[in-house]
């Protein structure tokens, strides 16, 4: 069996073996990448472009978009090109560099997912105070705080699992390079670093989930006491997204690294990573621009704009 230092290239899991499968695949693939792209797109420029939509929600949703292109950029391109070109290789430092930038834009999103539901907590439960706790100059130390904590996660975990000795081959289950299927490449004694700071990793993650849970709780308190209903309902639309963006991340994120071993299998750990890995990212746009108007006024004016620009320039060069 060949060990980490010799390794030059991991063999990462096929979708289909058949042709026309494989074709599918990446037909299915692209049309989700492309939607993530256009809805994270589009949301980056609305929020960029209106003024009225520089506010502290708004620029964290900025980079939550940015973190969810990140996202699927990471995966979907090199799981395409290889359907595409009916291979399965990547090489060691295409593998490293896949860990890296997963765990960076995941861990960093879950960061920005906390602070999105402190900044929530005090528009709503702190409205006197909200100005000066999330003026412009907070809003950027928080979000590089959010940014920062997702490089930091990404660099030991990538630094750890790559210098345990790998001796199981170097077969990857997977359609990316994911760390709990590359420990299993690993020698049965060598890992016990890399599982003690996935325990820390959780206990942070559980830290999140609990600041989050507590936030929503006494933010709903102060909901349900607010006497006009037109109060209530624009409380809610404000904090239903993000409630909802968190679910989808919480139990799609659960589901994959918290499963009984009892459930896994190769198919069922494919359909879990597709679902964590490219769902949030495409769904995210669509969830945070359903039911706010600010926001989807704002996406019109950006599409309006995009299309009469170029019907202008369609004119101008037909003339």
């Amino acid at each position: 069996m060949p060990n980490s230092s010799s390794l030059n290239e991991f063999l990462l899991l096929p979708f289909a073996d058949t042709r026309e499968l494989q074709l599918l695949h990446f037909s299915l693939f692209l049309g989700i990448y492309l939607a993530a792209l256009l809805g994270n797109g589009l949301i980056i420029t609305a929020i960029a472009c209106n003024h009225h939509l520089h506010t502290p929600m708004y620029f964290f949703l900025l980079n939550l978009s940015l973190l969810d292109l990140g996202s699927i950029s990471t995966t979907a391109p090199k799981s395409m090109a290889n359907s595409l070109w009916n291979t399965r290789v990547i090489s060691y430092l295409g593998c490293a560099a896949q860990v890296f930038l997963v765990v960076f834009f995941l861990g960093g999103e879950y960061s920005l997912l906390t602070v999105m539901a402190y900044d929530r907590y005090n528009a709503i439960c702190r409205p006197l105070h909200y100005g000066t706790l999330m003026d412009s100059r907070a809003c950027v130390k928080i979000a590089a705080a959010a940014w920062a904590s997702g490089f930091l996660n990404a660099l030991l975990h990538t630094g750890n699992t790559f210098s345990i000795p790998l001796c199981q081959g170097n077969v990857v289950d997977q359609f990316f390079c994911e760390i709990p299927q590359i420990l299993k490449l690993s020698c049965s004694d060598s890992c016990l670093r890399e599982v003690g700071l996935i325990v820390v990793s959780l206990c942070l993650f559980f830290g999140c989930f609990v600041f989050i849970v507590l936030s929503y709780v006494q933010i709903f308190t102060a909901v349900l006491r607010i006497p006009s209903e037109q109060g209530r309902h624009k409380a809610f639309s404000m904090c239903l997204p993000h409630l909802a963006v968190v679910s989808l991340f919480v139990s799609t994120a659960f589901f994959a690294y918290l499963k009984p071993p009892s459930l896994s299998s190769p198919a069922l750990d494919l359909v879990v990573a597709v679902l964590y890995s490219m769902v949030p990212p495409t769904v995210n746009p669509l969830i945070y621009s359903m039911r706010n108007k600010e926001l989807k006024d704002a996406l019109r004016k950006v599409i309006s704009w995009t299309f009469f620009s170029s019907g202008n320039i369609a004119i101008a060069l037909h003339n």
